[in-house]
């Protein structure tokens, strides 16, 4: 639960820094920075609660997709062959990083 609370909180702060981009302004920048930072405190808990190699691999690769769909989706941005071809294999290895202790012994 906390995994996707944190990935709905960098969402909303990749799409206003994007609108920040777009039409700078110091109170969008604070919301950017204020929503960052809240992230990454919930981002800390996870990491005392699933090790830092799992919590960080996890939330980088929902946000990874998560952060995309939205580009694409609401700011219109593409993605050439080679960058998807990136995405498919960044999903990929956090599979593996994720579900590859169940594969060797302990």
């Amino acid at each position: 639960m906390q995994l996707g609370i944190s990935t709905v909180v960098f969402l909303a702060a990749a799409s206003a820094a994007k609108a920040w981009t777009l039409a700078p302004n110091f109170w969008r920048l604070a919301l950017v920075l204020a929503l960052y930072s809240l992230g990454n405190l919930i981002m800390l808990r996870l990491i005392r609660e699933f090790g830092m190699g799992v919590a960080l691999s996890l939330s980088g690769v929902i946000q990874l997709l998560a952060v995309n769909l939205i580009a694409f989706s609401v700011f219109g941005e593409k993605v050439t062959a080679v960058q998807g071809a990136g995405l498919t294999l960044a999903v990929l290895a956090v599979a593996l990083i994720t579900i590859g202790p169940y594969f060797t012994a302990r």
